[in-house]
């Protein structure tokens, strides 16, 4: 919902639109694995956290490509200075 948000009302700002969906689906993921009774540590690597995910159902191999593009954005806007500038459609 903040997500969307970010990029649908003034300020836009892709950046935050891009971490709050890494955060979400971030939550998501380790609630899966919770749920499943699947440990996992304390990491923001969505590829690892949804690799795990396929062990359990097979048809996360769906999340990977997605998890890929999110993975950099846990950390990356949290800094002033961030390496990278998004635009609104990349987010």
């Amino acid at each position: 919902m903040i997500a969307r948000r970010a990029i649908q009302e003034a300020p836009v700002l892709p950046d935050q639109a891009a971490y709050h969906a890494q955060q979400a689906a971030e939550t998501a993921l380790k609630a899966f694995l919770s749920l499943s009774g699947t440990p996992f540590s304390k990491t923001h690597d969505l590829v690892l956290l949804a690799s795990m995910g396929q062990e359990q159902a097979p048809g996360f191999d769906q999340f990977v490509a997605a998890a890929q593009l999110l993975t950099p954005y846990a950390t990356q806007f949290r800094y002033p200075g961030s390496p990278i500038e998004l635009e609104v459609a990349e987010a």
